[in-house]
């Protein structure tokens, strides 16, 4: 029973993983042919490759997915995309503040993750890098912050 709360917790970031893989990926979609787009696009990849090694480490440790789970972060996502829609949020580029905060702080989720796996005193699989998976997403979260700064330089100026 040692391992439910683990399982929890990994099966809880799993779901927020799959948000944030479609979050990136939307907004990579919508600014196609400009340098955010590209940024995003390879953002997107990047958290899809954190989300399989987030998915291989729950196998590897004998927990079974929570499709339930997934769903609900499929669906927290699709929430967003009508919550930062243009027409609610007022205008396409608060939006995208709206949209870049919300991937920030899901990032964000993912390094408190990564370090609260490091306390624990079992070891994980010998392929688990996690200094290796922190700095990845301390320079995922730099990347957003500068893009998630211009947005509300645009979002806030008359």
């Amino acid at each position: 029973m040692a391992a439910e709360p683990l399982r929890i917790y990994l099966t809880d970031h799993l779901a927020g993983a799959t948000a944030g893989t479609n979050l990136a990926r939307k907004i990579a979609e919508e600014n196609t042919g400009t340098q955010l787009g590209d940024v995003m696009s390879a953002l997107a990849a990047d958290i899809e490759t954190d989300r399989t090694t987030l998915e291989n480490l729950v196998a590897k440790l004998g927990f079974g997915r929570s499709t339930l789970k997934e769903a609900a972060g499929w669906v927290a996502e699709r929430f967003t995309r009508l919550k930062f829609s243009e027409p609610l949020a007022g205008s396409r580029h608060l939006k995208l503040l709206l949209e870049l905060e919300t991937l920030s702080l899901g990032i964000e989720g993912k390094l408190a993750m990564w370090r609260a796996l490091q306390t624990r005193t079992e070891p994980l699989p010998a392929d688990f890098d996690l200094d290796d998976l922190i700095k990845r997403a301390e320079e995922q979260r730099a990347t957003v912050e500068r893009h998630r700064l211009e947005a509300a330089s645009l979002a806030f100026t008359p």
